[in-house]
């Protein structure tokens, strides 16, 4: 008799425990889908809109749109459908991008089978969540030309704060007339950590493109594989970006299909962005975004109001550090293993214009801020010949100073276009 007593309490705190942790659950999704979507906004390169959310105890569901912060050349329409658990929450929706009408005629139709769907999963007590989504192979023709995209596959995974993505794109062939282009398969991987605001952040990229073909009547040319690393940081100071490409054999078939025109690495850094100032022009941007016309963001005149700011970007003395030229060409029997600096002098910077930077007396008066050197080691002999230095010169020690340039102490052309 007492057992039989106890079993409608235990029934109602089952019950009170099964509808709190219900209602938590959708609570704590709404609060990371909202501070998700503030972060990315935070970042200042997109747009992020919610027209649509309907918050639900067992389920919810809504719509998101996504487009670039300056311009309106497409956006990305996202719907959800989330569907509450005790522990986690599933989530599927659709993505569907669309392009502005300018866009659109110049892209051409595209054909897809379907819309593309996508699905997830939140993690209720750890905050974790896993977006996968599949696209099935799809066509655009424009004007004679085609763009064979033949399948793709995303995955995005991680908490706030701390964020991997993966793509993979099985193979993409671009044909205009009797010339082609083939890239895959491609995966890119991607690694982004921030604190709130995107205040600081840090994002590593690796990209990596297993073959690259391309067929033209005049050439045929074929690299593999190829791979592109980059490293952003952004902190209290500073903004830094890192790169590094590394080519594998280039190789032309009809000419020398054993031997390798090219392949070598190249990395540098950029360094000395002025931290504050960025963060202000991303302000800017999202104000200005916020305050114009929704189709089209970049007023005008943007540029003349931003001129000051972007300029205080620079006003650290940017330097670009070229760590390693390292690059083989078998086929022609030169090696090039060189490294140097650039720096911007950023001195009176006032006396510059961005606005006026398409006038070449404008380009010259930033060309002569630049000073650096760059040294060419066992430069071979082709290439002093070329330079018309003595034949047993091997070290050739470029100069820039002021936007001109000198090898060897001789001047060259200065760099103007």
């Amino acid at each position: 008799m007492r057992k039989e007593r106890l079993i409608v309490p235990v029934l109602v705190v089952v019950a009170v425990v099964w509808v709190v942790a219900q209602l938590l659950s959708s609570l704590f999704f709404e609060r990371s889908l909202r501070q998700s979507l503030e972060d990315l906004e935070a970042r200042g390169e997109w747009r992020v809109n919610r027209p649509e959310s309907h918050q639900g105890w067992l389920s919810s569901r809504g719509r998101l749109i996504l487009s670039p912060l300056l311009g309106h050349p497409w956006r990305l329409e996202i719907t959800y459908n989330a569907r509450h658990g005790i522990f986690s929450t599933d989530v599927q929706g659709t993505l569907l991008p669309r392009l502005d009408s300018a866009l659109q005629q110049a892209v051409g139709e595209v054909s897809a089978p379907s819309v593309p769907r996508w699905q997830g999963r939140y993690h209720t007590l750890s905050g974790y969540s896993e977006l996968r989504l599949a696209l099935a192979p799809f066509v655009i023709q424009q004007s004679g030309r085609e763009l064979d995209v033949r399948g793709a596959r995303f995955q995005l995974e991680g908490v706030l704060g701390d964020w991997h993505l993966r793509a993979m794109l099985d193979q993409l062939i671009l044909t205009d007339a009797s010339a082609s282009l083939t890239l895959g398969p491609v995966e890119l991987a991607s690694h982004y950590t921030y604190i709130e605001d995107a205040y600081h952040f840090n994002q590593r990229d690796h990209l990596h493109i297993e073959s690259l073909v391309l067929q033209h009547p005049d050439l045929h040319m074929r690299i593999q594989p190829i791979d592109v690393r980059s490293h952003m940081h952004l902190d209290e100071r500073e903004l830094r970006l890192r790169g590094e490409l590394e080519l594998g054999d280039v190789i032309l078939p009809d000419e020398a299909p054993n031997v390798p025109l090219l392949n070598g690495r190249v990395s540098m850094e950029l360094s000395r962005l002025d931290a504050d100032a960025i963060r202000r022009v991303i302000r800017h941007l999202r104000q200005q975004a916020a305050w114009g016309d929704p189709e089209m963001p970049m007023s005008e005149g943007l540029l003349a109001r931003l001129e000051p700011h972007i300029l205080q970007v620079l006003s650290d003395s940017p330097r670009l550090d070229v760590d390693t030229i390292a690059l083989h060409s078998p086929l022609l029997g030169i090696k090039v293993d060189a490294d140097g600096a650039l720096f911007f002098d950023a001195r009176d910077m006032q006396a510059l214009s961005l606005e006026n930077l398409g006038q070449p007396d404008e380009q010259a008066r930033w060309l002569e801020r630049i000073d650096g050197d760059f040294t060419w080691h066992d430069a071979p002999t082709v290439a002093a010949l070329w330079l018309g230095l003595p034949l047993g010169t091997q070290t050739l020690e470029f100069d820039v100073v002021r936007g001109a340039l000198r090898v060897n102490g001789r001047p060259m052309p200065t760099l103007r276009p």
